[in-house]
């Protein structure tokens, strides 16, 4: 599919014609409509949602037929009995339901807004702070219209990410973040079946697989009620640090004619963002992988023990998983090209190596008792020696004096009664560096 200049497309998802005049007026007064519509945040989000449904009408999104549902569904029941013998917590599933592409966009959208935001701030500031401070007072009004065209320029380009990452994703928690509304366990037959392919293995058994990752992932995030905030908090305070490179806007905007689609075709934000190379940051981001790489390595474990004797790829499924999730998908690397976020568990064996140590050494549930508060999980550093970082845990029953004992996570008023987002923020992070 043709690139789309700052994510405008016609009807169809075409760009217009430069040769066209009626194409190119109807682009236009597209372009004046946007400038002159009131923003609510540094990012169009409206326009970012028109781009992915547009680039999904052209690429294609198949609707989820009845018997895709159903198979979903018992997928997903099936997965959570496999997981009762090996979690302690019960299922954390309240709503199974198969989305299509443009449904993973539509409900995920909250969370990417709470993420990319800030990052995006800075970006529409530093296109302010290009007009000289001496014309700034002479053009009054007309600031805001650059506000406005940076947030049309980064949601467009935004839009695009997320369609090209909704036609890869397989479930609500796919990349290990909680995207979705809490309790809702979603597949996505249509990529589901089209990663299968790819495999050469058989399509109930990929979908009973990622119906396994989900059911765990579901599980771990509705029953540490901290562990939402935590995540999400690791990756604000990691995009909190990234810098803006100005001399690549200014390069990139000194190459728009307004009057040319053309030259907004051109436009990529790509290298905009990069991390700070500061000690701070390198700790920001050594606690945003730590946090990625326990969740994706807790999941990996119990689902693997889950479907040992009962998969007959299981080895396979679970090899190929690790790598995806390592390397990360085309359209994942798309989007941490675009915002300075890379969404991968770089230390996912290791962190998989240690939970299976737990629970080598202290059993199921006291291997579970680990999450019940961030105090008490493994550091990065904890990850070069499982087997020592599990002989020196407290047994069970000193975990559960340590969580029931004030300022402990189950102290009334504590994290396990304050789920996080309940004020609209998250809590502060407390994971060791």
């Amino acid at each position: 599919m043709p690139d789309i200049p700052f994510g405008f497309a016609l009807p169809g998802g075409q760009p217009p014609d430069p040769n066209d005049p009626a194409q190119l007026q109807q682009f236009m007064s597209q372009l004046q409509h946007l400038l002159s519509a009131p923003g609510s945040g540094p990012v169009n989000w409206d326009l970012a949602r028109q781009v992915a449904a547009s680039q999904l009408a052209a690429s294609g999104d198949p609707a989820v037929t009845p018997y895709e549902r159903n198979a979903v569904e018992e997928a997903l029941r099936l997965a959570d009995l496999w997981l009762e013998p090996v979690s302690s917590w019960p299922s954390g599933i309240q709503t199974p339901v198969a989305w299509n592409r443009n449904e993973w966009i539509y409900k995920t959208l909250d969370v990417w807004r709470k993420l990319c935001d800030p990052v995006a701030s800075r970006m529409v500031g530093a296109m302010g702070d290009l007009v000289p401070p001496e014309a700034r007072a002479q053009l009054g009004p007309m600031q805001s219209m650059v506000a406005t065209l940076g947030g049309a320029l980064f949601g467009g380009q935004l839009g695009q990410a997320l369609g090209s990452l909704a036609a890869e994703v397989l479930s609500a928690g796919d990349i290990g973040l909680p995207l979705g509304p809490a309790g809702t366990a979603a597949l996505i037959p249509a990529n589901i079946k089209q990663y299968g392919s790819g495999l050469e293995l058989p399509e109930d058994e990929v979908r009973l697989y990622v119906a396994l990752r989900e059911a765990a992932h579901q599980r771990l995030f509705q029953h540490v009620p901290w562990l939402r905030g935590h995540v999400l908090s690791s990756v604000e305070t990691y995009a909190a640090g990234i810098r803006v490179n100005r001399e690549a806007i200014e390069e990139a905007m000194g190459r728009v004619d307004p009057t040319d689609p053309e030259s907004m075709r051109a436009i990529a934000l790509e290298g905009i963002f990069t991390p700070e190379d500061t000690p701070a940051q390198k700790a920001s981001l050594a606690r945003l992988e730590t946090a990625l790489a326990l969740v994706e390595g807790w999941v990996c474990h119990v689902v693997d023990n889950a479907a040992g004797g009962r998969l007959p790829n299981v080895v396979a499924l679970g090899e190929a998983f690790r790598r995806r999730r390592a390397a990360g998908g085309p359209a994942e690397q798309t989007f941490a090209a675009l915002v300075g976020l890379e969404l991968r568990p770089r230390r996912l064996r290791e962190a998989a190596a240690l939970w299976s140590a737990l629970t080598e050494h202290r059993g199921i549930a006291g291997r579970d008792a680990v999450w019940g508060h961030p105090d008490l999980l493994p550091s990065g550093e904890d990850f070069a020696d499982p087997e020592a970082f599990a002989r020196s845990q407290l047994d069970f029953g000193e975990l559960e004096e340590f969580l029931a004992a004030p300022g402990g996570a189950a102290e009334p008023g504590g994290p396990e009664e304050q789920p996080p987002g309940g004020d609209g923020t998250p809590p502060q992070d407390t994971d060791r560096s």
